[in-house]
């Protein structure tokens, strides 16, 4: 399993005794049981044209992240859906302009 930045050092300040993890009790961890069951739920299927470079650097990502290109693409989405992603101000210098 491959760990971000942020979950390795949660795992080695719990292995230092910095921190405990909660055991959640049984009716939270049904309720995140069930969250995560009808997150990972992919029911419908949509096809999209992209570019060719666009793709390119879809893919480049995911390789970077050791994914498929799709479930990059899942990910984002539903990041930007459930508001943990979302648009910002591209700052531009004077050659784009």
């Amino acid at each position: 399993m491959k760990l971000d930045e942020y979950e390795k050092e949660l795992l080695e300040l719990e292995e230092q005794g910095l921190i405990v993890a909660a055991v959640p009790e049984k009716d939270e961890k049904q309720r995140l049981m069930e969250a995560a069951k009808n997150t990972l739920n992919k029911d419908k299927r949509i096809n999209i044209r992209i570019s060719s470079r666009d793709l390119a650097q879809l893919q480049r990502q995911a390789n970077r992240y050791g994914m498929p290109y799709q479930t990059l693409v899942t990910s984002i989405l539903h990041r930007y859906i459930s508001g943990d992603l979302s648009e910002t101000k591209r700052q531009t210098t004077k050659a784009q302009r």
